[in-house]
């Protein structure tokens, strides 16, 4: 029974050690990338960003005003933040920060 968290932690460590080296494996430094990846890597990180969304704002229920009000409030900022400092961090950070309060204090 005591094997079995550290069996699993040493899989773990193996699959993102492993997946964090595949790239340096797979492409040799001297030469670009394929166009295919370059690609991926311009297109996926909006996509991904464009998902989440979809997935955040997906139970909005707009017959009861208040309801949706910090979820907008909240995805507003973080566009706002977005535009403002290109700071994705920052972006996703201020608005959960700004979600949280509007839902537990000023939304109650």
């Amino acid at each position: 029974m005591r094997l079995y968290p550290l069996a699993f932690i040493a899989v773990m460590g193996t699959v993102t050690l492993f997946t964090r080296a595949l790239p340096f494996l797979l492409f040799d430094r001297g030469k670009p990338p394929p166009k295919t990846i370059l690609y991926l890597g311009r297109v996926l990180p909006p996509a991904v960003m464009a998902m989440l969304v979809v997935y955040c704002l997906r139970g909005l229920n707009f017959s009861v005003p208040p309801a949706w009000l910090p979820q907008l409030i909240a995805a507003a900022a973080v566009i706002g933040l977005h535009k403002w400092k290109h700071n994705t961090l920052l972006s996703i950070f201020g608005g959960t920060i700004l979600y949280m309060i509007l839902v537990q204090a000023v939304f109650v």
